[in-house]
């Protein structure tokens, strides 16, 4: 995911090409993911999941 800590934290040439590896192409985008953490945080929204898991992942398949 990007964020501001991101150029703060890497190498130019690692920022640069930050995210190209997910299936996307690009980054998540803060407000891309959170829908998802504001849905679970909603007991009114939520409250019927039980066990689920929200996989944000730029189209990238996880095992499990």
């Amino acid at each position: 995911m990007w964020t501001p800590l991101i150029p703060a934290t890497m190498p130019a040439d690692k920022v640069e090409s930050f995210g190209t590896q997910a299936p996307i192409g690009r980054p998540a985008q803060p407000d891309e993911i959170a829908p998802s953490y504001v849905f679970l945080a909603a007991p009114s929204l939520s409250s019927y999941y039980t066990g689920e898991v929200l996989a944000p992942t730029g189209g990238e398949t996880m095992p499990g």
